[in-house]
């Protein structure tokens, strides 16, 4: 077995289909195919369960794949170890986020970390979903509530908080609720309901249980945009919402709800240097920041 076989593998594991493997090495399908065929039949096991639909990971294959990724991770080290000076980190940390922290309170930011470390790549995905550490669909994930399960390392990043909001004009044209209760005579705005990706984000029903979004929008950003140009009224991040002149929180004593971000990467990456550096910034830029959460 050689690691040129390992790495074609891998990236069949991931994309889960032979088309979208081959593009993403630059190789034919035919190519491809014939390789991972060339592994089965060294190991003289199947690794998949390959059909038009895609490839499926059979048990084998589960196996491979934890040792292949302990081995590409300790490549990775290598060659950024080999590269590193005492002084200076280079290679590329993925971070994995929440739109809304991803979007709002990290990327004006990035550019701190980039000048700590000039050689090193930063590549931020702000999106609304689980991010896969063991897929490397990030090195660090910020995720929303403590993962209960894998091979990770986790630390607490922070709490925060999330109150009810609505636009200015919103209020003048459609009046201040007085009561929760009096939430169901508005226009209200949240999440798509099949698409919350955690338990976490089922809050609307926390505040009211009779709560019914009337636009439902899947990422904070959207919600809040929503919601700061009139739509409605929607449950949004106080360290987003509680600067913006254009809104005013709604029930401010009756609907405040607290969760917490948490850091994440993968028990392979404990000793990697670039992910603790980044991991000691992440820490910092949230406890100097003047926003509050």
């Amino acid at each position: 077995m050689n690691w040129d076989d390992l790495k074609y593998f891998l990236a069949v594991a991931r994309e889960g289909q032979i088309l979208g493997a081959s593009k993403k090495l630059d190789v034919s399908q035919a190519t491809l195919n014939r390789r991972i065929s060339n592994l089965e039949q060294d190991l003289g096991k199947k690794l998949f369960d390959r059909s038009t639909t895609g490839c499926v990971l059979l048990p084998a294959g589960q196996v491979l794949l934890a040792h292949a990724t302990r081995i590409e991770t300790e490549m990775l080290q290598a060659t950024a170890d080999l590269q590193e000076d005492s002084q200076q980190l280079s290679g590329t940390v993925r971070i994995g986020a929440p739109d809304g922290f991803g979007v709002s309170f990290l990327a004006p930011r990035l550019h701190q970390l980039a000048e700590q470390h000039p050689r090193l790549q930063i590549q931020l995905v702000p999106m609304p979903r689980v991010f896969s550490l063991s897929r490397r669909e990030a090195d660090i994930a910020i995720t929303i509530g403590r993962p209960a399960k894998g091979r990770l390392r986790v630390r607490k990043l922070t709490d925060y908080s999330l109150s009810l909001y609505a636009a200015k004009r919103y209020i003048e044209s459609r009046g201040m609720p007085a009561t929760l209760d009096e939430l169901t005579h508005h226009r209200l705005v949240g999440y798509v309901e099949d698409l919350i990706f955690s338990p976490e984000l089922e809050y609307n029903k926390q505040i009211l249980r009779q709560w019914h979004s009337h636009i439902e929008i899947s990422g904070v950003i959207g919600q809040f945009e929503a919601v700061r140009a009139g739509a409605g009224i929607g449950v949004l991040h106080d360290f987003m919402a509680r600067t913006d002149p254009s809104l005013i929180p709604v029930l401010p004593d009756d609907a405040s709800l607290a969760r917490s971000y948490w850091m994440v990467w993968h028990e392979s990456l404990k000793n990697s240097r670039r992910v603790q550096a980044v991991v000691a910034f992440l820490m910092q830029a949230v406890k100097s920041s003047d926003e509050g959460f």
